[in-house]
């Protein structure tokens, strides 16, 4: 009897806990279709209907949910041993559809989302006093810390088994549906075995796994019916992955974890798109990217004219701030201006009387709603690791004598660390070409196969973000290796059938990186599926959440040392004076506020760097066929962009901004900076031995194809094959962008005279620098291997620099202010080729250039290429004579260009210029020849003396004066449609 009587009372604890779970997302579900009675076993619910309104108002995304339901859930709780086993909550097939809101929808389901909400805030209004009558008996044996114990022990313990997870997603001729055969969740210990776990000083740590077996995704075209036609390949087909999630905690009562890392892992993934495939997959990817950026969102008719106002909500004030700075540097840490991190939300809305102003995001606050899918994401972390809702906590800590929560932690948690992974050790994209197969029977249905083209392979993916709170930010990808091969045939032409016996090195054209065997696992360092991480040896983990550590710490170096082809850090970071804003999320305070309380400025820091090593791209006839295949596919549809280019906003004049905001203003602004590196990248481009790009090139250039069928020639490899190949040490590239363009703009053109420094932040920049290029001719022999190099381009390097200013519309008043600005420089160039080697390049081209009707190889004369190439250590009885060569060069050769409201300028200058033939020596004692052609600067002294030609001058100095300068001055016609050619006539000068 007594203990009867205990499990009665522990069930009126854990009977309101399980109802806040089901009843929240289950329809018509009732109290007494859950009463768990100590003796009576599962409880088994089956044909359920979701609240899918629910849903949508959790999801906080532009999707409505067609149905949802559940076809049997099972819940088991051992009443008799809820300390050592765990309640396990079975969903048996799940299945849920959805599309993308239209914008009439959108605005009618915002609002029905308002009146299911405040109709669930009512009932939960309503729910409250019976919930707290459920948790006032008391026991003597069971004390409230023992049940708060109990609770907790049981919540990190639940077991969560999904079988048959179906969704599908519908759009226009799209229909996306994703099929886990099994999906569970578990509690485990220290070496990641299932257990039964509690959180316990010292290690105050849990760790829970979730594994998904047999994911399916399969992406098929409906017709206007509705209906499946043909069904494609599966994009993914039957992939299993693992998740660790591992939580520490600040102390035992801590309701939020202090660090929270979720990361996956998979060993293979194998993904497949068909040529009808490609186009939708890309449409799905443009709404993942149109999400991301907040183009478009579930907000309202006040959001609909900010960028990324779908994510926040928002109040309206009735009077506008004094001017663009009060309101750009009020620090906002929701939606972007370009990303959901970036921007802050402080871009105005534009003229009118009222104005939008985003309000903070408080996951303390106990609303449900109103937070966006980031905040809906962040939803799930309190259900896993115990922590509950403003409902749910009522049941986990009842009232105490005094009517106050026995909850010992009074003072909100800080922001945790999160940090999540996903880990590849292979994967690989097959892209498929498809044709209706025809049946002997005319009754027969029709069927499609696929033929495989292409295949992408990858080793080592590593892709990491680590935040805190809206301050820090940081994404990390790298790739150990990727390579891509072509595969039996392409558009009728079996080049890499089975049965030609081709080397697989053959059928390789790209390749950058390195393979995991001489690498290593260093793709997984400290996480953790590593075994020498600090989380799987006992050791808190330390992070670095400080931009200049960041970037001492993670280098370019750093990154290609850990990964080798592939490197990307992403980060964002917002700095101010006061101590409160870096502390989490609910320090953060407004501008506009209850309090009126002045906010310092924040500083924001947006960095990208992108390093990819050491490539090699060979584009012969089968991949450059392929690639524009590829590419014909993809824009083989009719799909409308889901949001279109906006005009640059025209904003109602402003007062001038003060010189304190100036002051400030000069001291920081934020910028968008993207770092890109290429290293060590080389480019082979092949004789074309089969040409069917005039069967291509009208699809990619929106044209219709050619009627009729196209004659397909018979694939033979050609060995000797000629090639050019570009090489170049390293490409660097720096592009920078003003974060917050209309704001800065704004305020700094309605100055009187602005700074060189607030200018300077006025244009997008961008930085191209090239080193150690060079090209010359070779030839993939029958071993293939390509023989050495014959130059054609010595090594050489270059720098271009370019300016763009932003809302030229707002600089009208201001003639004198750059709008285009561009600078070349090129120290040294140099050009030489001999004739027979002018003769292959002509014929090169014509390969690709001239088809002969069936596509077949044109050819090249055997003789030709005795002339160009040597092959080393062969030596001929009778070699030809080294034909002459012809060189030019160019030195320190400086170009601008620059672009006004009324004037377009162009200058320069050439430092020298040389056009000489060469014939080389022999061996038999002939000395090497330069006939000089043309040479400039030059001293003409002794011109009238016959070895004047025969020698080889340089500048007396590099202090010569510049051989050629130049400059060009041309009017433009202005916006009313008269020239300005009265102000600045045509301007022509030279100097040589």
């Amino acid at each position: 009897m007594f203990k009867e009587d205990r499990g009665r009372m522990l069930e009126s604890y854990v009977t309101p806990l399980l109802m806040t779970y089901v009843n929240k997302y289950i329809k018509n579900l009732k109290p007494s279709d859950l009463q768990l009675s100590l003796w009576g076993g599962d409880v088994v619910l089956s044909k359920l209907e979701l609240k899918l309104d629910v849903l949508e108002q959790e999801l906080k995304l532009p999707f409505t949910f067609l149905s949802g339901h559940i076809h049997e859930l099972r819940i088991h709780v051992p009443w008799t041993k809820l300390g050592s086993e765990a309640v396990v909550v079975t969903i048996n097939t799940m299945e849920c559809i959805l599309k993308l809101k239209d914008g009439v929808q959108d605005d009618h389901e915002s609002g029905s989302s308002s009146t299911s909400r405040s109709a669930s805030e009512s009932s939960k209004t309503l729910s409250k006093p019976r919930r707290l009558q459920q948790a006032a008996p008391s026991d003597p044996d069971l004390p409230p810390g023992y049940v708060q114990s109990l609770i907790r022990r049981v919540i990190n313990n639940v077991n969560i088994v999904v079988n048959n997870l179906i969704l599908k997603y519908v759009e226009d001729d799209i229909v996306l549906s994703v099929n886990i055969t099994c999906a569970e969740s578990y509690t485990v210990h220290e070496f990641w075995d299932r257990a039964f776990m509690d959180i316990t000083a010292p290690d105050l740590v849990l760790r829970k796994v979730i594994n998904f077996s047999d994911c399916t995704v399969c992406l098929d075209k409906r017709n206007a019916s509705g209906k499946i036609q043909f069904y494609q390949d599966p994009l993914l087909y039957k992939c299993s992955f693992r998740t660790r999630l591992h939580f520490t905690y600040q102390n035992i009562n801590s309701k939020i974890p202090a660090v929270i890392k979720i990361q996956t892992m998979v060993e293979s993934l194998k993904l497949s798109i068909t040529d009808q495939q490609l186009p939708m997959f890309i449409r799905i990817m443009e709404l993942v990217l149109s999400l991301y950026y907040g183009e478009i969102g579930g907000g309202g008719k006040d959001g609909e004219g900010e960028e990324g106002s779908g994510d926040r909500e928002v109040i309206t004030t009735p009077a506008p701030l004094p001017s663009p700075l009060a309101e750009w540097f009020t620090y906002s840490p929701t939606a972007p201006s370009s990303s959901p991190l970036e921007g802050s939300g402080r871009r105005p809305r534009g003229p009118g009387h009222g104005r939008t102003v985003p309000q903070p995001r408080d996951v303390h606050a106990g609303e449900e709603g109103d937070q966006g899918w980031v905040s809906w994401a962040w939803s799930f972390v309190p259900a896993i690791v115990g922590a509950e809702d403003e409902e749910g906590e009522e049941g986990f800590y009842p009232q105490g004598e005094e009517g106050g929560r026995s909850s010992p932690q009074q003072n909100p948690p800080k922001d945790p660390v999160v940090s999540i992974g996903f880990y590849c050790t292979k994967a690989s994209v097959t892209f498929k070409l498809t044709e209706m197969q025809v049946e002997s029977s005319y009754y027969s249905p029709q069927k499609m196969k696929s033929r495989e083209g292409l295949c992408l392979e990858q080793e080592g993916i590593t892709m990491e973000v680590l935040m805190m709170g809206e301050p820090f930010f940081d994404c990390q990808i790298g790739i150990v290796g990727v390579r891509a091969l072509c595969l039996k045939g392409i558009m009728g032409v079996r080049d890499f059938e089975e049965n030609l016996n081709r080397r697989e090195e053959d059928a390789v054209f790209f390749s950058c990186g390195e393979s995991l065997s001489s690498k290593g696992m260093t793709y997984l360092t400290n996480s953790l599926f590593d075994y020498r991480s600090p989380e799987n040896n006992g050791v808190r983990a330390e992070f670095i959440l400080d931009a200049t550590n960041h970037k001492e710490t993670y280098t370019e170096i750093s990154g290609m040392q850990r990964f080798g082809a592939f490197y990307m850090d992403y980060l964002y970071t917002v700095e101010t004076s006061s101590t409160n804003v870096c502390v989490g999320q609910q320090d953060f305070t407004m501008a506009v506020g209850p309090k009126e309380e002045p906010v310092p400025p924040v500083q924001e820091t947006s960095v990208k760097r992108l390093v990819v090593g050491p490539l090699d791209l060979r584009l012969n006839s089968s991949a450059v066929h392929r690639l524009l295949k590829m590419l014909a596919c993809a824009m083989d549809h009719e799909y409308q962009p889901y949001c279109q280019p906006q005009p640059d906003p025209v904003e109602e004049p402003r007062p001038p901004a003060t010189q304190e905001e100036v002051s400030v203003l000069e001291e920081f602004i934020p910028t968008r900076l993207t770092c890109l590196t290429l290293q060590k990248v080389t480019v082979t481009l092949s004789m074309a031995e089969f040409n069917l790009l005039h069967t291509l090139m009208p699809v990619i250039m929106g044209q219709k194809a050619p009627p009729g069928p196209v004659s397909v020639p018979v694939f033979q490899a050609v060995r000797p094959l000629p090639a050019l190949r570009i090489q170049v040490d390293s490409v660097n590239v720096e592009h920078s962008v003003p974060m917050f363009a209309p704001e800065l703009i704004s305020t700094v053109s309605s100055l009187s005279q602005p700074s060189d420094n607030l200018l300077h932040h006025c244009y997008t920049h961008c930085y191209l620098k090239v080193f150690g290029f060079q090209a010359g001719l070779t030839c993939l022999d029958s071993t293939g291997s390509f023989l050495p190099l014959s130059p054609l381009i010595p090594s050489f390097s270059t720098a271009l620099y370019g300016k763009l200013l932003q809302m030229p519309r707002c600089w009208t008043k201001r003639s004198s202010v750059l709008i285009t600005e561009c600078i070349f420089e090129l120290p040294h160039f140099a050009v030489q080729a001999t004739r027979p080697q002018i003769l292959l390049l002509q014929a090169m081209l014509q390969s690709w250039t001239h088809s002969l009707g069936d596509g077949s190889y044109p050819g090249v004369n055997e003789a030709l290429l005795s002339h160009v190439y040597t092959a080393p250590g062969v030596k001929s009885p009778s070699p030809p004579p080294p034909p002459p060569t012809l060189e030019a060069s160019v030195q320190n050769v400086e170009l601008k260009f620059c672009s006004r409201a009324t004037v377009n300028c162009a200058g320069g200058t050439v430092g020298a210029v040389k056009v000489c033939a060469r014939t080389p020596g022999s061996p038999e004692g002939v000395k090497e020849k330069l006939v000089p052609l043309l040479q400039g600067p030059s001293d003409t002294k002794e011109l009238h003396q016959s070895r004047w030609l025969n020698e080889l001058r340089k500048p007396e100095s590099l202090l010569a004066p510049d051989l050629l300068t130049f400059s060009v001055q041309i009017p433009r016609r202005g916006d009313d449609g008269h020239n300005s050619s009265g102000r600045f006539p045509h301007l022509y000068s030279y100097n040589i």
